[in-house]
């Protein structure tokens, strides 16, 4: 404008042409770091291509907003100033905010990752502006005292490198190959397993009712399960990935065991169902096993590569969850008091002496808390109920008023149990325990199939794993050999009897990023130590003790930290693309909603009134909609629709890999090169096997580095 009616005085002309500014452009940033962004559920940059960070595209002045891809401009282009100006205005969401900007004629404004960044430094109580999870720009106003409350429980940032790939992270204290002492390591070590126990005695804790046994044999069925889980876990450090990853019973089997156990063959069975149903339970897991050992170590694990991405892999890891809702709060409100006060003790932050033990310890110490305060409430009578006998079946007991408590009785008391007297403080797991498998083609059939879906959890797991600890992902031929020694570990599962196959568990990646811990040599000690336990009965008799409440309400926690898991790899996509966003709904939905269809077909009311109502659903075998004439074929297609999992995936992968989309949209897995692989010295010594080994496997080059 102008001055006293004067018109404004132009500048001075500099010399022509313009000296050259001999300072250098900055390099371009990654959107990890031009953003500031830190993952929030295992602790991998928001990456496009699942791994590889791409750099962020020129903008157009005036483009539009996509919201196809789900992404925006960060900050809109600013005008150049005019001269004299002192500061330049950025619109931030529409709004206009003041930046610092350079004081003379000439003065340039802030580029947008500098200007986020000047203001992430500033004083916490102020407003910044910074860029969302894809690229929109977010205001947010946050005290100090709120901001470092959420760092600690943030999971670590990565760190890229000049290829695009993460690198060091940075809040990870033992990387892959770090070694930090012998006391640590004990320690560290035993804290892995003892913040994933949940997931290694939960699948005995509800196998063992289901196939008619009783506390003796969930006692040495967690031993068992305790001894495989050491043997698997050394076996995939030393030549599977070599990744710090624990192996044990998978959710992922469970459904088709208790379709197995729920079959017509084994209905009549009056004696010894435990080890019968456990018999063709083990020949099932040896044949799918071998046949998933077989699809590693050839290679046919590359052709199955193609079809799993994060928008396959999330609603199927989803699904294996959300398929036991029908088993979760059905058993928590036998006691209601109970189970409700062990799941929110996993969901509160509780500190002691300033350290969030709970979000490490959630499971051990959830389980002690609740289970102390059962004991009191038990020993101070609130469950006794006068002239009831928990001894004394209900259908034998005449008074009504004693048929109504003797179940609340027996789900709330910790003293029903005699598992911990009964068993040995010695026992030594051996092969064919149970007796000599049984081999049933239908059933190996359904186990084979269930195998491909273990191998999609874990593809998974292997990348996300990773990009926490590992200098590069693996290379396509190490993710075919770690396929290939799930198989054997599976093998070995089913030959000493665990139940369900062996597989790598999808809670080790929130573990990793929780505890900060991914040294392998700390996870090999740790299966050492979980071997040793296995061999002292009464650790398995103590934990075959717990309380049916207690057990439901663990399974809720767990269940539901799986499906959140598996739809925590969206990360890795466009997750604010539409095309994504119907996939992951039509196969969640079609998940519950098919396997519904086939578990009503045909159902009589009260026909199989022996069999528990949460069970109801793996019974279809007897009335599903497939009726060819040959009851074998008819039992492998009523049970494998009516799985949620193969549902997901079956939608999921039709649909990725049939609908258009970019790679980016898509965040296809980025593995690495193995010629990349061999020049690297780091990545070798992360992924090359021990003792020379790898020197046997190099003429196999679909499993070698």
């Amino acid at each position: 404008m102008a001055n006293n009616g004067q018109p404004p005085r132009r500048p001075r002309p500099g010399p022509w042409p313009p000296a050259p500014d001999p300072t250098p452009a900055p390099a371009p940033l990654s959107w990890a770091k031009r953003t500031g962004f830190k993952g929030r559920v295992s602790g991998e940059s928001n990456a496009s291509n699942s791994g590889q960070i791409a750099l962020p595209r020129p903008k157009e002045p005036g483009s539009n907003l996509d919201l196809e891809a789900g992404s925006r401009d960060n900050v809109a282009t600013p005008l150049p100033p005019p001269p004299g100006a002192a500061a330049a205005a950025v619109a931030v969401n529409g709004e206009p905010e003041n930046r610092a900007g350079g004081g003379g004629g000439g003065a340039v404004p802030l580029p947008a990752d500098q200007t986020a960044r000047k203001s992430r430094d500033s004083d916490g109580g102020n407003k910044s502006a910074g860029s969302g999870p894809n690229g929109q720009v977010v205001r947010f106003d946050e005290p100090s005292r709120h901001r470092r409350e959420e760092e600690t429980v943030t999971l670590p940032q990565l760190e890229e490198d000049e290829e695009g790939f993460p690198s060091r992270q940075v809040h990870i204290k033992y990387e892959l190959r770090d070694s930090p002492g012998l006391v640590p390591i004990v320690f560290y070590g035993f804290q892995h397993f003892l913040s994933i126990i949940g997931s290694l005695i939960l699948i005995p804790l509800v196998l063992v009712p289901a196939m008619g046994g009783n506390y003796e044999d969930t006692s040495a069925l967690v031993s068992t399960v305790l001894f495989v889980s050491g043997v698997t876990t050394l076996l995939h450090t030393l030549f599977g990935t070599r990744l710090p990853l624990i192996q044990g019973p998978s959710f992922v089997y469970l459904a088709p065991a208790l379709a197995i156990i729920n079959s017509p063959d084994f209905q009549g069975l009056n004696e010894n169902n435990f080890k019968h149903i456990m018999k063709e339970l083990q020949g099932a897991i040896i044949i799918s096993s071998a046949f998933q050992a077989i699809m590693g170590y050839t290679g046919a694990t590359s052709l199955l590569l193609r079809l799993i991405n994060p928008v396959v892999v999330s609603p199927t890891i989803a699904a294996v969850g959300l398929s036991f809702f029908s088993y979760g709060f059905t058993q928590v409100g036998n006691c209601l008091e109970i189970g409700m006060m062990q799941i929110l003790l996993y969901l509160r932050k509780i500190r002691i002496f300033g350290h969030r033990i709970f979000l490490i310890y959630a499971v051990p110490l959830g389980l002690g808390v609740t289970w102390a305060i059962t004991f009191l409430l038990t020993e101070s009578g609130v469950y006794n109920y006068k002239g009831c006998d928990i001894n004394i079946p209900a259908s034998n007991t005449l008074s009504a008023y004693c048929r109504k408590h003797v179940p609340r009785m027996k789900h709330c008391r910790t003293d029903t149990s005699h598992a911990i007297k009964s068993s040995p403080w010695f026992r030594l797991p051996y092969p064919l325990q149970w007796g000599t498998p049984v081999f049933s083609w239908k059933m190996a059939i359904v186990m084979c199939v269930v195998s491909i879906i273990a191998t999609v959890d874990s593809v998974g797991t292997y990348h996300a794993s990773s990009l926490l600890v590992a200098s590069r992902p693996p290379t396509a031929g190490v993710l075919s050999r770690g396929i290939g020694m799930e198989g054997i570990s599976s093998i070995l599962a089913g030959l000493w009897g665990t139940g369900v196959g062996s597989t790598t568990l999808t809670e080790n990646v929130h573990t990793i990023a929780v505890t900060k811990m991914g040294s392998r040599r700390a996870v090999e000690l740790g299966a050492v130590i979980l071997i040793l336990l296995s061999f002292v009965g009464k650790v398995g008799g103590f934990i075959a003790s717990i309380p049916d409440v207690m057990v439901a309400g663990l399974l809720c926690f767990m269940w539901a930290m799986l499906a959140a898991l598996g739809l925590s790899n969206l990360r890795y996509s466009e997750t604010g693309s539409s095309r994504n966003s119907i996939i992951v709904g039509l196969s969640l939905f079609f998940s519950l909603s098919v396997p519904a269809y086939f578990q009503q077909y045909g159902l009589v009311p009260n026909a199989n009134s022996s069999v528990p109502s949460y069970f109801q659903p793996y019974i279809v075998a007897l009335h599903g909609p497939f009726h060819t004439g040959y009851k074998g074929i008819d039992f492998v297609l009523n049970t494998l629709l009516s799985f949620n999992m193969v549902i997901a995936f079956l939608v999921a992968a039709i649909l990725d890999n049939t609908v258009p989309g970019s790679q980016q949209e898509r965040g296809v897995y980025v593995w690495s090169e193995p010629e990349a692989a061999r020049r690297e010295a780091s990545m070798t010594r992360d992924y090359e096997l021990p003792f020379k080994v790898g020197k046997v496997f190099r003429w196999v080059k679909w499993v070698g580095l």
